[in-house]
Protein backbone atom coordinates (compact mmCIF):
# COMPACT_ATOMS: atom_id res chain seq x y z
CA UNK A 1 0.00 0.00 0.00
CA UNK A 2 1.19 3.51 -0.77
CA UNK A 3 0.13 5.40 2.38
CA UNK A 4 -2.04 8.05 0.70
CA UNK A 5 -5.25 6.97 2.47
CA UNK A 6 -5.63 7.72 6.20
CA UNK A 7 -7.76 4.60 6.79
CA UNK A 8 -4.80 2.38 5.77
CA UNK A 9 -2.36 3.97 8.25
CA UNK A 10 -2.75 2.77 11.84
CA UNK A 11 -0.61 3.18 14.98
CA UNK A 12 1.67 0.17 15.41
CA UNK A 13 2.17 -0.49 11.69
CA UNK A 14 5.67 -0.63 10.19
CA UNK A 15 6.02 1.98 7.43
CA UNK A 16 8.59 3.67 5.21
CA UNK A 17 8.43 7.47 5.39
CA UNK A 18 10.19 10.36 3.69
CA UNK A 19 11.48 12.93 6.17
CA UNK A 20 11.23 16.64 5.27
CA UNK A 21 15.04 16.82 4.94
CA UNK A 22 15.04 13.82 2.57
CA UNK A 23 12.29 15.00 0.20
CA UNK A 24 14.74 15.95 -2.57
CA UNK A 25 16.59 12.62 -2.48
CA UNK A 26 13.55 10.46 -1.67
CA UNK A 27 15.51 8.54 1.00
CA UNK A 28 13.15 6.32 3.01
CA UNK A 29 13.21 5.82 6.77
CA UNK A 30 11.56 2.74 8.28
CA UNK A 31 9.77 2.86 11.60
CA UNK A 32 6.63 2.13 13.59
CA UNK A 33 3.72 4.61 13.54
CA UNK A 34 3.03 6.31 16.88
CA UNK A 35 0.71 9.19 15.84
CA UNK A 36 -1.19 10.11 12.67
CA UNK A 37 -0.80 13.85 12.03
CA UNK A 38 -2.81 14.32 8.80
CA UNK A 39 -6.47 15.08 9.53
CA UNK A 40 -7.86 14.70 6.00
CA UNK A 41 -8.95 11.24 4.72
CA UNK A 42 -6.23 11.24 2.03
CA UNK A 43 -3.18 13.17 0.86
CA UNK A 44 -1.46 12.91 -2.55
CA UNK A 45 2.06 12.96 -1.03
CA UNK A 46 1.27 10.49 1.76
CA UNK A 47 -0.24 10.67 5.24
CA UNK A 48 2.00 12.54 7.71
CA UNK A 49 2.91 10.48 10.77
CA UNK A 50 5.15 10.55 13.84
CA UNK A 51 7.19 7.40 14.41
CA UNK A 52 7.87 5.87 17.84
CA UNK A 53 11.38 7.40 17.75
CA UNK A 54 9.92 10.91 17.21
CA UNK A 55 10.73 11.36 13.51
CA UNK A 56 7.99 12.96 11.38
CA UNK A 57 7.40 12.32 7.68
CA UNK A 58 4.98 11.23 5.00
CA UNK A 59 4.18 7.55 4.48
CA UNK A 60 5.39 6.13 1.17
CA UNK A 61 4.88 2.43 1.85
CA UNK A 62 3.10 0.29 4.42
CA UNK A 63 4.55 -3.09 5.44
CA UNK A 64 2.30 -5.87 6.68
Amino acid sequence: MNGQSRKDVLPGLTVDIVLKADQKTGKLTRGIVKDILTKSPSHPHGIKVRLTDGQVGRVKEIHS
